[in-house]
């Protein structure tokens, strides 16, 4: 493999730019509206009128045009396609099963590798949802820029509250990059912290949320996974290699099972920060990944006399001092009186009822209808 060489970097930086979209994962605790046919980022969760996964694509035209790769799974193909009619075949990455974002960004950058060693690869989630775009534009390019000069550069969320469900990113000292004047190193990734760890670490200033974007050589990306997990190294450059052949198939059949699982975050970002081969550059802009109906409800807020939030074509929804969310998919008439912060979710074939405070557990219904065998609702 060859090495990454920092004097590459130069005026045709962005020409080099490879956007790559990451579609994976049902958003569980989005059940009933979000399903494994029909996972969140076909949606529109926002009330934009764009599905989570076409605002991201047209987040990242301007900075790639039409250099960009989608990976998903192979059931999401058609739905896909219908809503980026302008990806190219050779850039729709299907999965056969999910593997976890280890081997889904990992193969692209095995792919994108092959088609060229120079390749920028950035690595922005289809399901998350941030504002002004042209910010979000604006802190890519100072990515680009950083990441020309050989480091894997991660984009950390400044923290607007002590969450404990986000990994959380320390940053070190500037790096005094040109055209990336907030770039710094990063010290370590950290775990999902306990409440009080996580006030620390919004008084320390030195703290940003990990929302999993990575802009980075493709060669650099490949060689600290050869490094920590070679194993999966090996089964993706096999698959990578084949890929643009008549050979693709029997080879991603044969291969893509025998993959081990693992997150990004630990095959690549972790051990290259303990290398002193990872950057960061603060997102100063809203992001939500929108997690839960508590986010829905946050993300589309009440309409102006009401503190309830309706979504839904032709919702049938009746209110007397109550407060929360309803997402209705049916013709059914919603009636709520006297009842503070609840969430339902009301589809043809299954109906949610719970409130905010318990939106994360969401996740614990599908585990139980998944174990009970009611699979024709998930």
């Amino acid at each position: 493999m060859t090495n990454v060489n920092p004097e590459s970097a130069g005026a045709d930086v962005f020409d080099r730019f490879y956007g790559v979209i990451p579609a994976g994962g049902v958003g569980t605790r989005l059940w009933p509206l979000s399903r494994a046919a029909a996972p969140k980022f076909l949606h529109d969760l926002t009330g934009s009128g764009s599905t989570l996964i076409r605002a991201t694509y047209d987040r990242l035209a301007p900075l790639s045009d039409d250099r960009v790769m989608v990976v998903t799974g192979l059931l999401h193909r058609s739905a896909v396609l219908a809503q980026l009619p302008e990806i190219q075949q050779e850039n729709l990455v299907l999965e056969n099963e999910p593997k976890d974002s280890a081997a889904a960004i990992g193969l692209a950058a095995a792919i994108l590798y092959q088609r060229d060693p120079s390749i920028i690869m950035g690595s922005f989630a289809a399901d998350q949802v941030i504002t002004p775009v042209e910010v979000f534009q604006e802190t890519v390019r100072e990515a680009i820029h950083t990441a020309a000069q050989g480091y894997i550069v991660t984009i950390g969320i400044h923290p607007t509250h002590p969450s404990t469900g986000f990994g959380y990113i320390k940053a070190g000292e500037p790096l005094e990059i040109e055209g990336a004047p907030s770039a710094h190193a990063v010290v370590e990734f950290v775990e999902k912290p306990s409440e009080d760890t996580a006030r620390g670490y919004l008084r320390s200033g030195n703290y940003s949320w990990n929302a999993g974007m990575f802009v980075a050589p493709v060669a650099l990306m490949l060689k600290h996974l050869l490094e920590n997990e070679p194993e999966l190294h090996a089964g993706l450059m096999e698959i990578a290699e084949a890929w643009d052949t008549e050979n693709r198939r029997e080879v991603v059949l044969r291969v893509w099972p025998t993959l081990p699982k693992t997150a990004i975050d630990y095959a690549v970002a972790e051990p290259a920060a303990a290398a002193g081969d990872v950057a960061m550059i603060p997102g100063i802009f809203s992001w939500d990944d929108v997690g839960d109906f508590a986010a829905i409800g946050r993300l589309n807020p009440a309409a102006e006399n009401s503190e309830l939030t309706v979504m839904g074509d032709g919702a049938r929804v009746y209110s007397e001092d109550a407060s929360g969310i309803v997402v209705s998919d049916t013709k059914r008439v919603i009636a709520l009186i006297g009842i503070e912060d609840v969430v339902i979710v009301d589809t043809p074939d299954a109906l949610l009822v719970t409130t905010k405070d318990h939106a994360q557990e969401v996740k614990k219904a599908v585990e139980h209808l998944k174990a009970s065998g009611d699979t024709d609702v998930l």
